[in-house]
């Protein structure tokens, strides 16, 4: 087995943003081999399946240890996800081989990343409208249909593409159960991702397109990297990391749906300079308003202002200030509020 430096380097990186993220795995791996290593897109998707397969146990088992798995969940999921994860490995084969089908490919893979972009930032919304749950809630009502349908389109989209087994089916669970606590949809998806993409690995090796060597590559410098992600994952300002990694995919999906590198350029940076004050105002109107009584803002400001800014492009500079400023000097535990309107009834008392 040949072992190359260079796919072990792009698995490190790639394994330590899934560790940071929770997200990512098949939606930058399969496009960086594509892309930067010239590998075939058919043989690209099983080797990133197979690689995969070994690193999704290992979260896998934390989430089980910690009991945060809806094992009646990821049944019915896995009913749904492993046939059809079969059945998209069986028509991307039949697609055929040639130059003409691997652009094909390329696009369904550039239109998957596309879609698992939309869904980073449905699920960030999503989370940041979600409030914690405890330990009281109550029980969630499985709803078999809808969540056997959810697997089959996951399950489809991951064995024709590898991308899509966490982004994609975490944001579609959000919308059906979004009482479910977000260790219990990570636990749940990565529990059921283990049959799915194990089914997706098993139909690729056996139309022979799994590279082992490739990925031996791969797991050499994922697996240390996705530890070392999830280790320092506490500390990592996620609202760098997430918006960054969209911009990635972005860049990977256009790429590959045959952008010239002016219009990748202009689409970007449009992206951009429109997506990150919208970010800002969406951000800033979810906060509770004891959030910015105690840190003494005007919540209004700094959702009208990225907001108007934004559709005349000069609202970057404004995201950029409530990202580094404003948003630090917002409390994050609610105990912290009751305090400082006791401090200011008390100063107002003693004028």
């Amino acid at each position: 087995m040949h072992f190359d430096a260079a796919l072990a380097a792009a698995g490190a990186l790639v394994g330590f943003t899934v560790g940071l993220t929770g997200m990512g795995g098949g939606a930058l791996m399969t496009p960086i081999l594509v892309l930067v290593f010239g590998v075939h897109p058919g043989t690209a998707v099983s080797s990133d399946l197979l690689a995969s397969l070994v690193m999704k146990p290992v979260g896998a088992t934390v989430h089980f240890r910690k009991g945060t798995v809806n094992w009646g969940l990821a049944r019915w999921l896995c009913i749904g996800s492993v046939p059809a994860a079969a059945a998209g490995v069986f028509v991307l084969n039949h697609l055929g081989d040639g130059p003409e089908v691997s652009l094909r490919i390329k696009s369904l893979l550039g239109w998957a990343l596309v879609v698992a972009a939309a869904a980073m930032v449905a699920r960030a919304l999503l989370g940041l409208r979600s409030r914690p749950g405890g330990d009281d809630r109550p029980p969630v009502a499985l709803k078999r249909v809808a969540t056997v349908l959810i697997g089959v389109a996951g399950g489809f989209i991951v064995g024709m593409t590898s991308v899509g087994s966490g982004s994609l089916m975490i944001v579609m669970l959000l919308l059906l159960y979004p009482q479910l606590s977000a260790r219990e949809l990570v636990g749940t998806d990565l529990v059921q991702a283990i049959p799915l993409v194990g089914a997706a690995t098993l139909s690729h090796a056996l139309f022979g397109h799994v590279d082992v060597g490739l990925t031996g590559s791969l797991l050499v410098g994922s697996l240390p990297g996705v530890y070392l992600g999830a280790r320092v994952s506490s500390r990592a300002p996620d609202v760098v990391i997430r918006p960054a990694l969209v911009v990635i995919l972005l860049a990977s999906a256009l790429k590959l749906l045959q952008f010239s590198n002016e219009a990748l350029g202009a689409t970007l940076l449009l992206v951009v300079l429109v997506g990150a004050p919208l970010w800002a105002a969406v951000d800033a109107s979810v906060r509770p308003a004891w959030q910015w009584d105690a840190a003494r803002l005007r919540r209004t400001t700094w959702v009208t202002a990225p907001a108007v800014a934004a559709p005349f492009l000069v609202g970057f500079p404004v995201a950029v200030y409530y990202a580094a400023v404003v948003r630090r000097r917002l409390p994050t535990a609610p105990l912290v509020a009751e305090p400082v309107r006791a401090a200011r009834r008390f100063a107002d008392q003693s004028s």
